[in-house]
């Protein structure tokens, strides 16, 4: 966490999403969702403090926090565009989204733009291989997705 009052509103925060859900392992999920959603990350501090009001090992926070793709333990940009990666949506066009992507922002998909708004990022099947290429920007889907249509859609 960048400094001590950030750390300590993350805190209280876990604090109050551990008495809301419970202090058993089943309400790990949807703590990390919590912070995710407030903090656009859950850092290593927050893993730990979680441990600690659960009872369980660190690791096992890790485990859980890493193995979903939408939870980041490094700070991204406030606005993340995940591409699927299949075969599907790359027959469907994706390699021009993917171009199109990196020259608008002037980054490669794994990075996150200087100023913090814009990271790119590739993502598992999606489930909309009949309507590729498909897309999230934060957790809002698109699908059928064309170059044309790619300023639209970022403008919202």
């Amino acid at each position: 966490m960048r400094d001590q009052r950030t750390r300590e509103m993350l805190d209280q925060d876990i604090r109050r999403w551990v008495d809301k859900y419970s202090r058993e392992r089943s309400a790990l999920i949807a703590i990390l969702h919590n912070v995710h959603r407030k903090y656009s990350q859950v850092s290593a501090h927050a893993m730990e403090e979680i441990a600690d009001y659960l009872g369980i090992h660190p690791v096992e926070v890790y485990g859980v926090a890493t193995f979903y793709s939408f939870y980041n333990a490094e700070p991204k940009g406030k606005k993340i565009i995940r591409l699927c990666r299949t075969i599907s949506c790359d027959m469907q066009g994706k390699r021009d989204l993917v171009y199109a992507l990196e020259h608008r922002f002037g980054i490669r998909f794994g990075e996150t733009t200087r100023d913090g708004k814009w990271t790119l990022e590739y993502t598992s099947c999606m489930g909309w291989c009949d309507q590729g290429p498909a897309l999230f920007v934060n957790s809002k889907p698109y699908t059928s997705v064309t170059t044309e249509r790619l300023d639209a859609i970022l403008a919202e």
